[in-house]
């Protein structure tokens, strides 16, 4: 008897921006009162290079963001992780990418960081443009990460979490 192959559902991600009232007590604060907590209101002065964590796009010349520090990865192991992030003060959340990748990755080389549950990471590569979904497939392949944090690779700020999704979570 001939043994029939199973098609198993593919693997899905889904990639979410920041929610936007996690930064909304900031936008009222003026400029001394930004940097007693570290912060930084700019203008952008080109539509590259200021990727906001909300919206997973870039700011537009002439629009204000803000600068600030950001606990991308909250745990108790050697692996906690904060660094400077830019949001767009008129930004709205946008829908969770699933099995697509948001603007703000587009022509950027990335840092891929796998973790397990505990938060320890497992597993990391470096992917440039036009190989993230690569990178996401090959950490994904390994079942001990449970999520991927995606970091710029040149200034090493947090850009997004990658989530499994779907079937094979």
């Amino acid at each position: 008897m001939a043994e029939t192959a199973v098609e198993l559902p593919a693997m899905t991600y889904r990639i979410m921006g920041l929610p936007r009232s996690s930064f909304a007590p900031y936008f009222s604060l003026d400029g001394q009162e930004l940097a007693r907590i570290g912060g930084l209101r700019l203008v952008a002065d080109a539509d590259r290079g200021f990727p906001c964590r909300i919206s997973l796009r870039d700011a537009d010349r002439g629009e204000s963001v803000l600068l600030l520090n950001f606990v991308s990865h909250p745990v108790d192991n050697p692996y906690r992780t904060t660094h400077a992030i830019f949001v767009r003060e008129l930004a709205q959340e946008c829908e969770p990418y699933v099995d697509c990748l948001p603007p703000v990755f587009d022509g950027r080389h990335l840092s891929l960081r796998g973790f397990a549950q505990d938060g320890m990471m497992v597993d990391a590569l470096l992917v440039g443009p036009g190989k993230v979904e690569d990178g996401i497939d090959r950490l994904f392949a390994n079942r001990d990460v449970a999520c991927i944090h995606v970091h710029n690779a040149a200034y090493g700020c947090f850009a997004a979490r990658i989530e499994r999704h779907g079937a094979d979570q």
